[in-house]
């Protein structure tokens, strides 16, 4: 292992263990879902108020649903005997990893989860002890077992209880592969009941999905399947009852000579056993699903380097057709809780299946594409199954799920309005920090040359190093080189990346070359040679010249100075974009709703209402290229009345905009409270922004904007990104004053976006 690799390596364990001992500890909490505040609040959540829908669930059990969290309430349960990559760590070391699936589940389908870890061993105890706490739940996700006892404690649990139950690992991984088999299986021109399959691996998994492709049309005798011993046939002794399924009566006992001849290849099984010989043995357009991780059974690379024509899917996130469980679990249970299903059959398993399958064939939306920063996303050899930030799957998977449990006679309630019940799930998912994700997924698939001032500061040091291990940005520090390198020793941060001190010896061609171009900019602005040979030492004027120049791709300056003194050489600097007589600045604000931005928040103390029809259209260009459709409402104290001046002034704006710009869906005056309700909006039909709420809001001058949002970041209530300048030409972003890390990394990323967006324009 090199030095770097060591390092990195122990840069990430230990940002994985502050990441779950950072206050509160875990990953998953429990907070109150009804007003809580007052006495009276008090006395209908508990004593006495609470023991009036107890005995209306005694009388009636079924009410259990309306008058409790049940429905929407999972167990992840575990003993902790096959952790992923880990193995047999025991009931309590599990825990990390039951925490983290409760997360998956809320991000993506705002479901509730509770993690329960079981200390035993025992298969019937095992059950005894789920079976006993089964009546808190809506369903029940079993993780991280081992075979062969998962089979056995699932069919048994499922025979007992009356609720959506799953072991994600066997029928998780079953169900994505599935629908990616149906699709390449059609890329490749063939046809299920033809081809002939090796399955490498013969654990829960492997056998779950085998098992699921018998039941879509492969055939029984078309399959091979390998353990640690070799391939699965007559020859061999002591197998376990699931492995008998399969016993192949075959002379062939290497995987080497399995595939030899095959159409299909599915490895569930460790990285690296699966050689480029064996590859170009298999058919013309071999499908091979490497699904091991971190190291597939053939590297992508590898593959493609071996044979052009393989269709290829992977475990991993980097590579096309990413086989992820996250696409089918979170939705799969979010259609079952919806119908209050007594279980997961077979139907809503296929159905999940083809949903899945269907959805990588349709047109994919634009947001998907900008998610991650591609050209096009088009079904075939790159592209056939979805993408996990790909938000079509709440509405279609569980549509799918919940469609089939009514029609397989499992729910005990009918969805009689499909087309609301998908706009219900496309509500749900405001909630969630998915916007963050998809800016994250798309600033690694090309990152960019960013510099961070202030290097010496611990936040912009730690920034720097996320920003670095996960590939968001290549980042460099400006500032006192011999300073950042003491503060780096000092927090334990080691990185190999660019320290740019403007008054170093190595900067000397550059200092002359930004001396000029300083000068040449502000020599009729009072500004001498002197000065600006004098100016280019200071990071301030350094950083900004070194954009302008091409030396980095995007600038990231603050934290410790006033806005206003940092942004200052940035204007000086930086020219504005074609037709922008005044720059603005903008915040992302993320609660737990959808995202809303503010403008302008920092610069244009008081501006006109040209002004504001120009910071309009910038923040209508910026929200767009985080692929959100821009809602705008022009704020007012007063709704459609201008009755005072500022109003006056915002209406006049308004005019201007629809005038010239028809087609934005931008109206005002307005109140804010107003605008984000769309009950309140139908009282004025004759509103651009109809009855759907705005998420973008101009402000009708600096200190309300600024003091409104920061309100909401003091009350930490919600993420707050930016402020975002628009209407430069080159990227560059000023951090507030003690950004946290996290914000000087979401700021940074907004930078890698806005470089990737510049580029793709031109």
């Amino acid at each position: 292992m090199s030095s770097k690799t060591h390092r990195d390596e122990k840069n990430f364990n230990q940002a994985a263990l502050d990441y779950h001992k950072a206050e509160p500890k875990g990953k998953i909490e429990v907070i109150p879902s009804k007003p809580h505040s007052s006495q009276r609040d008090l006395s209908l959540a508990y004593s006495p108020g609470v023991a009036v829908p107890c005995m209306e669930i005694h009388d009636k059990p079924e009410t259990v649903y309306d008058y409790t969290g049940k429905g929407n309430l999972v167990a992840v349960i575990s003993n902790g005997t096959a952790v992923l990559g880990l193995g047999d760590i025991g009931a309590e070391a599990s825990k990390p990893v039951m925490e983290g699936k409760g997360l998956l589940f809320k991000i993506f389908a705002d479901i509730n989860v509770f993690d329960i870890e079981i200390d035993e061993k025992d298969p019937d105890k095992f059950i005894q002890i789920v079976k006993g706490i089964a009546p808190t739940f809506g369903g029940i996700n079993l993780e991280d077992i081992k075979a062969p006892e998962a089979f056995y404690i699932e069919q048994k649990l499922k025979e007992e209880l009356d609720i959506p139950l799953m072991h994600d690992d066997q029928h998780g991984t079953a169900i994505i592969s599935a629908a990616a088999l149906i699709n390449s299986l059609q890329i490749a021109n063939k046809k299920i009941e033809e081809v002939r399959m090796v399955v490498n691996g013969a654990g829960a998994a492997a056998i779950a999905c085998t098992n699921l492709y018998i039941s879509l049309g492969l055939k029984r005798e078309n399959v091979l399947m390998c353990d640690s011993k070799g391939v699965i046939n007559h020859k061999r002794e002591n197998l376990t009852s699931e492995k008998i399924d399969f016993i192949a009566h075959t002379d062939i006992e290497t995987l080497e000579d399995a595939v030899k001849g095959s159409d299909v290849f599915i490895g569930l099984s460790k990285g690296n056993v699966m050689t480029p010989e064996m590859l170009s043995s298999m058919k013309e357009n071999p499908i091979v699903f490497a699904l091991a991780n971190p190291d597939p059974e053939i590297a992508y690379d590898l593959a493609l380097a071996t044979r052009k024509d393989v269709i290829m899917a992977t475990g991993r996130s980097d590579y096309p057709n990413q086989v992820n469980n996250v696409l089918g679990f979170p939705y799969i249970f979010r259609g079952a809780l919806d119908v209050q299903a007594k279980g997961i059959n077979e139907e809503m398993k296929l159905a999940a299946v083809h949903a899945i399958a269907d959805l990588a064939k349709e047109p994919v939306p634009e947001a998907v594409i900008l998610a991650y920063n591609v050209q096009n996303l088009q079904f075939g050899r790159e592209y056939f199954i979805p993408k996990p930030f790909d938000n079509r799957l709440i509405t279609k998977v569980s549509s799918a799920v919940a469609k089939a449990a009514i029609e397989s006679g499992i729910a005990r309630k009918t969805i009689e309005d499909f087309e609301e019940y998908e706009n219900q799930l496309l509500d749900r998912m405001g909630r969630d920090e998915k916007l963050v994700r998809m800016m994250q997924s798309r600033a690694k698939s090309n990152p960019k040359r960013i510099t961070l001032g202030n290097a010496e500061e611990y936040n912009v040091l730690k920034a720097a190093q996320i920003l670095y291990e996960e590939g968001i940005a290549f980042p460099s520090l400006l500032g006192d080189k011999k300073y950042i390198k003491e503060q780096m020793e000092r927090f334990g941060i080691n990185l190999d990346i660019p320290i740019i001190d403007p008054s170093d010896d190595d900067q000397k061609e550059n200092r002359k070359r930004y001396r000029e171009t300083l000068w040449k900019l502000r020599q009729r602005k009072g500004m001498n040679e002197y000065k600006a040979k004098r100016y280019v030492r200071q990071r301030d004027y350094f950083g900004p010249l070194m954009l302008r120049h091409g030396d980095t791709d995007g600038l990231i300056v603050g934290f410790s100075k006033n806005y206003t003194s940092v942004l200052r050489p940035v204007l000086e600097v930086i020219e504005k974009d074609k037709g922008v007589d005044k720059v603005a600045a903008m915040m992302m604000i993320l609660s737990e709703k959808k995202p809303i931005f503010f403008a302008d928040t920092s610069i244009n103390q008081n501006p006109t209402a040209e002004d504001l029809v120009n910071i309009a259209k910038m923040a209508e260009i910026t929200v767009k290229s985080f692929a959100i459709e821009p809602r705008i409402a022009m704020l007012g104290f007063e709704n459609f009345a201008a009755i005072s001046e500022t109003s006056k002034k915002v209406a006049k704006a308004v005019s201007i905009l629809h005038e010239k710009y028809p087609k934005m869906v931008v109206d005002g005056e307005i109140q804010p409270d107003f605008a984000m309700n769309a009950d309140h909006l139908s009282d004025y039909p004759f509103s651009k922004l109809g009855t759907t709420p705005a998420n973008t809001f101009v402000f009708p001058n600096l200190e309300s904007a600024n003091l409104s949002y920061k309100i909401i970041r003091g009350m930490k209530v919600a993420q707050v990104i930016g402020p975002i300048l628009m209407g430069l030409k080159q990227p560059v972003h000023v951090l507030q004053m003690r950004s946290s890390v996290d914000e000087i990394v979401n700021l940074a990323t907004v930078a890698v976006l806005d470089a990737q967006r510049r580029e793709n324009k031109k």
